[in-house]
Protein backbone atom coordinates (compact mmCIF):
# COMPACT_ATOMS: atom_id res chain seq x y z
CA UNK A 1 0.00 0.00 0.00
CA UNK A 2 1.07 3.55 -0.54
CA UNK A 3 1.33 6.13 2.00
CA UNK A 4 -1.27 5.45 5.35
CA UNK A 5 -3.58 8.12 6.52
CA UNK A 6 -5.23 8.35 9.69
CA UNK A 7 -7.78 10.67 11.22
CA UNK A 8 -6.97 12.81 13.62
CA UNK A 9 -8.08 13.04 17.12
CA UNK A 10 -8.02 17.07 18.08
CA UNK A 11 -8.68 15.48 21.81
CA UNK A 12 -5.62 13.48 21.70
CA UNK A 13 -3.74 15.06 19.24
CA UNK A 14 0.14 14.19 20.49
CA UNK A 15 -0.74 10.57 20.16
CA UNK A 16 -2.22 10.90 16.46
CA UNK A 17 1.17 13.00 15.91
CA UNK A 18 2.88 9.99 16.99
CA UNK A 19 1.09 7.21 14.97
CA UNK A 20 1.71 9.22 12.43
CA UNK A 21 5.00 10.01 12.98
CA UNK A 22 6.01 6.38 13.55
CA UNK A 23 4.54 4.94 10.11
CA UNK A 24 5.44 8.02 8.18
CA UNK A 25 1.99 8.59 7.65
CA UNK A 26 -0.40 11.87 7.38
CA UNK A 27 -4.28 12.83 8.22
CA UNK A 28 -6.87 13.00 6.90
CA UNK A 29 -9.19 15.66 8.52
CA UNK A 30 -12.94 14.76 9.69
CA UNK A 31 -13.66 18.13 10.49
CA UNK A 32 -15.24 20.31 8.09
CA UNK A 33 -17.45 17.70 6.33
CA UNK A 34 -20.48 18.98 8.68
CA UNK A 35 -23.13 21.81 7.38
CA UNK A 36 -22.83 24.18 11.03
CA UNK A 37 -18.38 23.98 10.47
CA UNK A 38 -19.18 25.03 6.52
CA UNK A 39 -21.13 27.63 7.96
CA UNK A 40 -19.13 29.27 10.46
CA UNK A 41 -15.69 30.77 9.03
CA UNK A 42 -14.67 31.34 12.73
CA UNK A 43 -14.80 27.96 13.59
CA UNK A 44 -12.79 26.48 10.66
CA UNK A 45 -10.03 29.03 11.52
CA UNK A 46 -10.32 28.08 15.20
CA UNK A 47 -9.72 24.25 13.66
CA UNK A 48 -7.12 25.20 11.44
CA UNK A 49 -5.26 27.18 14.07
CA UNK A 50 -5.55 24.55 16.42
CA UNK A 51 -4.01 21.87 14.07
CA UNK A 52 -1.36 24.77 12.66
CA UNK A 53 0.17 24.56 16.59
CA UNK A 54 1.13 20.66 15.94
CA UNK A 55 1.47 20.14 12.14
CA UNK A 56 3.97 22.86 10.05
CA UNK A 57 3.20 21.30 6.75
CA UNK A 58 -0.38 19.85 5.24
CA UNK A 59 0.83 19.28 1.52
CA UNK A 60 0.39 15.66 2.26
CA UNK A 61 -2.77 15.81 4.23
CA UNK A 62 -6.43 15.36 2.80
CA UNK A 63 -10.07 15.85 4.12
CA UNK A 64 -13.77 14.84 4.13
CA UNK A 65 -15.55 17.08 1.70
CA UNK A 66 -19.40 17.77 2.66
CA UNK A 67 -21.34 14.59 1.87
CA UNK A 68 -24.55 14.73 3.97
CA UNK A 69 -27.54 15.74 1.29
CA UNK A 70 -24.80 16.97 -1.52
CA UNK A 71 -26.50 15.27 -4.60
CA UNK A 72 -24.78 17.72 -7.65
CA UNK A 73 -26.45 15.71 -10.05
CA UNK A 74 -30.37 16.68 -8.58
CA UNK A 75 -32.82 18.13 -11.11
CA UNK A 76 -34.06 20.12 -8.52
CA UNK A 77 -31.86 23.18 -9.08
CA UNK A 78 -32.19 24.29 -5.40
CA UNK A 79 -30.97 21.22 -4.15
CA UNK A 80 -28.29 21.60 -7.00
CA UNK A 81 -27.52 24.99 -5.81
CA UNK A 82 -26.65 24.31 -2.10
CA UNK A 83 -25.14 21.32 -3.54
CA UNK A 84 -22.39 23.16 -5.29
CA UNK A 85 -21.89 25.41 -2.50
CA UNK A 86 -21.14 22.63 0.21
CA UNK A 87 -18.23 21.18 -2.89
CA UNK A 88 -16.86 24.67 -3.15
CA UNK A 89 -16.62 25.21 0.49
CA UNK A 90 -14.88 22.05 1.11
CA UNK A 91 -12.59 23.06 -1.22
CA UNK A 92 -11.75 26.63 -0.52
CA UNK A 93 -11.17 25.27 3.24
CA UNK A 94 -8.65 22.74 1.74
CA UNK A 95 -7.06 25.73 -0.18
CA UNK A 96 -6.37 27.14 2.48
CA UNK A 97 -4.84 24.55 4.79
CA UNK A 98 -2.86 23.87 1.63
CA UNK A 99 -4.12 20.34 1.70
CA UNK A 100 -3.54 17.71 -1.07
CA UNK A 101 -6.78 16.45 -1.62
CA UNK A 102 -10.70 16.00 -0.99
CA UNK A 103 -12.88 12.99 -0.59
CA UNK A 104 -16.37 13.07 -1.77
CA UNK A 105 -19.24 10.58 -1.93
CA UNK A 106 -20.98 9.57 -5.34
CA UNK A 107 -24.87 10.05 -3.82
CA UNK A 108 -26.36 7.94 -5.74
CA UNK A 109 -29.47 6.76 -4.29
CA UNK A 110 -29.05 3.59 -2.16
CA UNK A 111 -31.08 0.69 -4.84
CA UNK A 112 -32.15 3.33 -7.65
CA UNK A 113 -31.00 0.92 -10.57
CA UNK A 114 -33.16 3.37 -13.17
CA UNK A 115 -30.60 3.64 -16.39
CA UNK A 116 -32.22 7.33 -17.16
CA UNK A 117 -31.22 8.40 -13.55
CA UNK A 118 -27.33 6.64 -13.38
CA UNK A 119 -26.39 7.59 -17.00
CA UNK A 120 -27.30 11.39 -15.65
CA UNK A 121 -25.39 11.08 -12.47
CA UNK A 122 -22.69 10.33 -14.88
CA UNK A 123 -22.64 12.94 -16.95
CA UNK A 124 -23.79 15.86 -14.53
CA UNK A 125 -20.87 14.49 -12.43
CA UNK A 126 -18.17 14.34 -15.44
CA UNK A 127 -18.94 18.20 -16.47
CA UNK A 128 -19.49 19.15 -13.20
CA UNK A 129 -15.96 17.88 -11.52
CA UNK A 130 -14.41 18.83 -14.64
CA UNK A 131 -14.98 22.34 -14.50
CA UNK A 132 -14.08 21.96 -10.63
CA UNK A 133 -10.98 20.54 -11.22
CA UNK A 134 -9.90 23.06 -13.27
CA UNK A 135 -10.79 25.70 -10.74
CA UNK A 136 -8.71 23.85 -7.94
CA UNK A 137 -5.80 23.15 -9.77
CA UNK A 138 -3.80 22.45 -7.19
CA UNK A 139 -6.69 19.86 -5.02
CA UNK A 140 -6.61 16.72 -5.94
CA UNK A 141 -10.49 15.48 -6.38
CA UNK A 142 -11.44 11.75 -5.02
CA UNK A 143 -14.99 10.33 -5.85
CA UNK A 144 -15.85 7.32 -2.74
CA UNK A 145 -18.52 5.02 -3.07
CA UNK A 146 -20.71 4.52 -0.45
CA UNK A 147 -23.81 3.03 -1.17
CA UNK A 148 -23.31 2.31 -4.67
CA UNK A 149 -24.40 -1.36 -5.28
CA UNK A 150 -22.05 -1.96 -8.03
CA UNK A 151 -19.00 -0.50 -9.77
CA UNK A 152 -19.89 0.06 -13.18
CA UNK A 153 -20.77 3.81 -12.88
CA UNK A 154 -17.73 4.87 -10.95
CA UNK A 155 -15.47 2.90 -12.90
CA UNK A 156 -17.40 4.61 -16.20
CA UNK A 157 -16.58 8.15 -14.73
CA UNK A 158 -13.45 7.34 -14.41
CA UNK A 159 -12.82 6.53 -18.03
CA UNK A 160 -14.72 10.14 -18.76
CA UNK A 161 -12.90 12.04 -16.16
CA UNK A 162 -9.28 9.99 -17.52
CA UNK A 163 -7.93 13.18 -18.94
CA UNK A 164 -8.04 15.11 -15.48
CA UNK A 165 -5.37 14.97 -14.15
CA UNK A 166 -6.12 16.02 -10.25
CA UNK A 167 -9.41 13.98 -10.18
CA UNK A 168 -9.27 10.04 -9.08
CA UNK A 169 -11.55 7.18 -7.54
CA UNK A 170 -11.38 7.36 -3.80
CA UNK A 171 -12.63 2.92 -2.98
CA UNK A 172 -14.03 2.61 0.54
CA UNK A 173 -13.45 -1.18 0.48
CA UNK A 174 -15.48 -1.90 3.55
CA UNK A 175 -18.42 -0.25 1.80
CA UNK A 176 -17.67 -2.53 -1.69
CA UNK A 177 -18.05 -5.24 1.02
CA UNK A 178 -21.64 -4.13 2.11
CA UNK A 179 -22.71 -4.18 -1.85
CA UNK A 180 -24.27 -6.63 -4.03
CA UNK A 181 -20.89 -6.94 -6.03
CA UNK A 182 -17.80 -8.91 -5.09
CA UNK A 183 -14.84 -7.30 -3.75
CA UNK A 184 -12.90 -8.49 -6.41
CA UNK A 185 -15.41 -6.63 -9.09
CA UNK A 186 -14.46 -3.31 -7.27
CA UNK A 187 -11.04 -3.81 -7.45
CA UNK A 188 -10.31 -5.34 -11.25
CA UNK A 189 -12.95 -2.75 -12.26
CA UNK A 190 -12.01 0.57 -10.83
CA UNK A 191 -7.89 -0.45 -10.80
CA UNK A 192 -7.11 2.30 -13.68
CA UNK A 193 -8.64 4.96 -11.24
CA UNK A 194 -7.97 4.12 -7.94
CA UNK A 195 -6.01 6.94 -6.38
CA UNK A 196 -7.20 6.46 -2.40
CA UNK A 197 -8.81 3.69 -0.41
CA UNK A 198 -10.56 3.48 2.90
CA UNK A 199 -9.95 0.52 5.25
CA UNK A 200 -12.12 -0.70 8.47
CA UNK A 201 -13.89 -3.60 8.72
CA UNK A 202 -17.89 -4.65 9.45
CA UNK A 203 -19.54 -7.50 10.24
CA UNK A 204 -20.50 -7.75 6.34
CA UNK A 205 -23.93 -6.33 7.02
CA UNK A 206 -23.24 -2.98 8.31
CA UNK A 207 -20.75 0.11 7.85
CA UNK A 208 -19.30 -0.45 11.55
CA UNK A 209 -15.98 1.20 11.15
CA UNK A 210 -14.40 -1.20 13.35
CA UNK A 211 -10.68 -1.42 13.59
CA UNK A 212 -9.22 -4.02 10.74
CA UNK A 213 -8.97 -6.82 11.80
CA UNK A 214 -12.46 -7.27 14.48
CA UNK A 215 -14.85 -7.61 11.91
CA UNK A 216 -15.45 -10.19 8.80
CA UNK A 217 -13.66 -8.82 6.25
CA UNK A 218 -10.94 -11.20 4.90
CA UNK A 219 -8.21 -8.56 4.88
CA UNK A 220 -5.91 -11.67 3.54
CA UNK A 221 -7.91 -12.23 0.11
CA UNK A 222 -7.96 -7.81 0.13
CA UNK A 223 -3.99 -7.73 0.01
CA UNK A 224 -3.75 -9.99 -2.57
CA UNK A 225 -6.26 -8.39 -5.04
CA UNK A 226 -4.13 -5.35 -4.39
CA UNK A 227 -1.67 -6.97 -5.45
CA UNK A 228 -3.07 -9.13 -8.46
CA UNK A 229 -4.07 -5.35 -9.86
CA UNK A 230 -1.25 -3.55 -8.59
CA UNK A 231 -2.64 -0.27 -7.12
CA UNK A 232 -0.72 1.22 -4.85
CA UNK A 233 -2.59 4.28 -3.45
CA UNK A 234 -2.68 5.79 -0.40
CA UNK A 235 -4.96 4.50 1.93
CA UNK A 236 -6.83 6.14 5.40
CA UNK A 237 -7.39 3.12 8.08
CA UNK A 238 -10.64 4.98 8.69
CA UNK A 239 -11.25 4.22 12.19
CA UNK A 240 -11.50 6.49 15.00
CA UNK A 241 -9.18 7.04 18.07
CA UNK A 242 -5.18 6.12 19.05
CA UNK A 243 -6.21 2.61 20.25
CA UNK A 244 -8.31 1.58 17.02
CA UNK A 245 -6.09 3.21 14.54
CA UNK A 246 -2.89 1.70 15.97
CA UNK A 247 -4.23 -2.08 16.07
CA UNK A 248 -5.58 -1.43 12.60
CA UNK A 249 -1.80 -0.64 11.81
CA UNK A 250 -0.25 -3.59 13.43
CA UNK A 251 -2.51 -5.90 12.19
CA UNK A 252 -1.79 -5.04 8.71
CA UNK A 253 1.88 -5.55 9.61
CA UNK A 254 1.21 -9.44 10.61
CA UNK A 255 -0.40 -9.62 6.98
CA UNK A 256 2.48 -7.94 5.35
CA UNK A 257 0.78 -5.29 3.80
CA UNK A 258 2.86 -2.88 5.26
CA UNK A 259 6.39 -2.55 6.55
CA UNK A 260 8.76 -0.09 8.31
Amino acid sequence: MGQLYIIPDRQNIEQSMSLIKEYEGAFEYNDFWMPAILDDRQKQEEIIEYYAKYRTDFSKDTMHGAFLDVCIHSEDPLIREVSVKRVRQSLDIAERMGLRGVVFHTGILAGCRTSGYLEHWKRANAEFFTQIAEEYPKQQIFMENMFDEQPAELAELGEMMRGVDNFGICLDYAHSVLSNSPEEEWIKILAPYIRHMHINDNDLYRDLHQPVGDGMIDWKSFVKLIQQYQIDPTVLVEVKGYEGQKKSLEYFEKTACISR
